[in-house]
Formats: C-alpha cells, sequence, structure tokens
C-alpha cells in the first residue's frame, strides 16, 4: 500500500504547524460575532487575561492577528532605531534570519554565530558586551527549529538585563512546551503562537511587551502605526472599552481561547513533561536502530522537535517522501544550511504524546530501509518503550 501524495498524511509528526487538538477544531466552528459586538469585546478581553496567565506575565499581552513571523518582524520593526546598536544571537537559521530584519532598522548590527548543531554561550554574550558596552538591543530564538536546538534564555535574559539592553526572545516553537516564560529571561519583547505547542492552527501572534519596550517603542518616531507591523496599535486592543485598529480573526481567537484552556486545565508542568517524555523516547529509539540526532548534546536538544541527522548517502527528501508514501507519516525537512542533511521530527501539541514516538520510529525505520540503510525496527521500539515505562 502506498499513500499518494494528494492524500491526507495519517500522522503529521512535524515541527509545525501541527494539527489542532479536536476541542480547537470544534472551537473554530463557533459562530463568528461582530467584533463591535458587546459579547466578542468581553470575550476577547477574556482571551487576552488567560493568555496573560499562561503567559505568566505581570503586564498585559498583544494579541497580533497573523502568524508569528508577523510578530518578529513588527518586533525589530517597532523598537530597534537607527541609534541603537544590536547584537544577534545565530546559532540557527531562524537566529540568523532575524538579523535580516534587525539590519532594515539600524547600521550597527554584531554578531555572536555559532555552529548550528550548538547553543549560544552565555559567556560570549557577556564578553561581548564588556567589549561592546553601546550594545543596547539583543536578539535570540530560543528553539532554532531548523536545528532543534535551545538556547539558554534564562542565562542569557540575565547577562542581557545585568548590562542594561534590550531583549527580544523568539520562542515561537517552545513556548507551551517547555518551561519558558517572558519575565523569567527578561524579555522585554517575547514573541510566540499558538501553532506551535499549544495545538492551535497558525494566524496569531501572542506577545510579551515590558513596560520599558511600550515606551522605547513610543520614542521611536519610525516605529509602525496603522500598519499591520504595529504592535503600538494593538497596545490597549485588550479592553473591551476600545476599538480594534482593524477587524481581529474571529475564528482564531475562538481556536486560541479552547487551546489555553486546554493547557491551563491540564496544567503547564504537565504538559511540558509529556513533550520531554516523546522526544526522550524518541531519541532513545533513534539511537537503537543506529542513527543520531543533529544536535551535537542532549542538553541543548529541544523536548518539542528530534532532528534527525541523515546518514551519508542518504538523499533526505526521499527519505521523507519514503516516509509520507508507505506510512502515511510526515515529517519536516531542514531549512537553508541545515536543509538536507537532517529530519525533524515534531512532539508538538497533540503529537507530544509518547504512542507518537513508536509511529514516528516506525516509519523511520521503514523509510531507512527504503533508502539502502537497514535498521533494527525492534530494537529502536523496545528502547522507547523501556523510557516511557520508566516514567
Amino acid at each position: 500500500m502506498r499513500y499518494a501524495d494528494t492524500a491526507p498524511p495519517v500522522i503529521t509528526l512535524t515541527s509545525g504547524p501541527v494539527n489542532a487538538y479536536p476541542d480547537v477544531l470544534r472551537a473554530l466552528g463557533r459562530t463568528v460575532l461582530y467584533d463591535y459586538d458587546p459579547a466578542f469585546q468581553a470575550f476577547y478581553e477574556k482571551v487576552v487575561e488567560k493568555t496573560q496567565a499562561a503567559m505568566r506575565l505581570s503586564t498585559r499581552p498583544v494579541i497580533l492577528q497573523g502568524e508569528p513571523v508577523l510578530g518578529l518582524e513588527a518586533a525589530a520593526a517597532s523598537l530597534i532605531t537607527h541609534e541603537d546598536t544590536v547584537l544577534n544571537l545565530a546559532s540557527g537559521v531562524y537566529g540568523k534570519g532575524f538579523g535580516y530584519w534587525a539590519a532594515r532598522y539600524t547600521k550597527k548590527l554584531l554578531e555572536i554565530e555559532t555552529a548550528y548543531n550548538d547553543a549560544i554561550d552565555p559567556q560570549a554574550v557577556r564578553e561581548m558586551l564588556k567589549k561592546h558596552p553601546e550594545i543596547s538591543i539583543v536578539c535570540v530564538c530560543h528553539h532554532d527549529t531548523p536545528s532543534g536546538t535551545i538556547n539558554p534564555v534564562d542565562e542569557i535574559g540575565k547577562v542581557v538585563a545585568d548590562h542594561g539592553a534590550y531583549l527580544i526572545v523568539d520562542a515561537v516553537s517552545s513556548f507551551g512546551g517547555m518551561r519558558t516564560h517572558p519575565e523569567d529571561c527578561h524579555a522585554d519583547i517575547y514573541i510566540t503562537g499558538p501553532n506551535k505547542c499549544l495545538g492551535a492552527p497558525p494566524g496569531l501572534t501572542m506577545a510579551g511587551i515590558s513596560d520599558r519596550a511600550w515606551e522605547k517603542m513610543k520614542r521611536n518616531p519610525a516605529a509602525p502605526r496603522a500598519s499591520m507591523l504595529s504592535i503600538l496599535d494593538w497596545e490597549h486592543a485588550w479592553s473591551r472599552s476600545e476599538p480594534f485598529p482593524f477587524t481581529p480573526s474571529v475564528a482564531e481567537m475562538n481556536g486560541l481561547d479552547a487551546a489555553l484552556d486546554l493547557y491551563l486545565a491540564e496544567g503547564p508542568e504537565a504538559v511540558w513533561a509529556r513533550h520531554a517524555l516523546t522526544a526522550k523516547a524518541t531519541r532513545a529509539g533513534l539511537r537503537a536502530m543506529g542513527l543520531d540526532i543533529w544536535a551535537a548534546r542532549d542538553e541543548i536538544a529541544s523536548p518539542t522537535t528530534t532532528a534527525l541527522k541523515i546518514p551519508g548517502g542518504v538523499d533526505e527528501a526521499q527519505f521523507r517522501s519514503e516516509a509520507r508514501a508507505r506510512y502515511g507519516v510526515v515529517f519536516s525537512s531542514g531549512r537553508g544550511e541545515t536543509l538536507g542533511k537532517l529530519t525533524r521530527i515534531g512532539h508538538m501539541g497533540p503529537t507530544a504524546q509518547p504512542i507518537y514516538s513508536i509511529a514516528a520510529l516506525a516509519a523511520v525505520a521503514g523509510a531507512m530501509s527504503a533508502c539502502g540503510v537497514k535498521t533494527d525496527a525492534g530494537a529502536a521500539i523496545a528502547a522507547a518503550i523501556a523510557i516511557i515505562d520508566q516514567n
């Protein structure tokens, strides 16, 4: 049996977007209310309050009406001025990419770049800040998904805070799947979204903004206003007494509401634990079949994505194609510099359940065999089950 490319996959184990929880899908079918209806305005305010609770913020978050790349670009456009010296931390494709946005708004861009299977050393950040005391903004991607690696943002954030600089954090594929919150890492702008670990469709950005970041953006005459990229326009939109800058995505807000309810009801710590266990079982199975992960060290491997290092002689695109065609299982490719070198197995939201590690390993073993690499599927599954049973 083979699954046609045009047929829906049986299981999507990508690094996002991920399949949504059934409760979220049902919520997307709720009545689409008029945005100025008092019922919707009250509902919107409550969703912002739930977002604030989930993000553990002391300030009101902003919900931007577009998937998180909108929020990341808006953060660069709003906070960075021509007078700022920006330090961008690049440990992967997405971290490197943020530097291109930052360079649009300042001519003084510095960078710390490490191998794309490694993580940024907080001591290197400390030394750079000491060498360049003029640095006023630091940017970091917490989970650089194309590498499946995580940066120590809490430690980096403490270094940046001690220096007095502003910190922009990309937590798009980490928030909700591991312990990370804006104020824990001293972030001034912290960007995430519901379309990864919260198990909702892409379409919204959740942004934590510090008080001093609001003040800096308001002082920036070039910060977008009356624009899709504007953060400032949405400062007070959380309140039922304030107008929206433009029509919000009502159905997406319904979905976010359901996703937050699930997250808070299960308990964040329990959600993080099942993400971590699914990743741990998957990696144990991969190693038992003679394969390895991309991350240089286990401690920097993300609990929300396992990046599988592709063996020499295997065409990565063919490997993913075989997994889909033979077993109906979809994985993610690398991006940019990691394209063709690794395959990403997502553990996010609904698929952050240990049983999905078994499905992933079976598909990996079969697809590798189709590509000429013999593996021991039995040993892989036994190793994964052993990890699951220990927990």
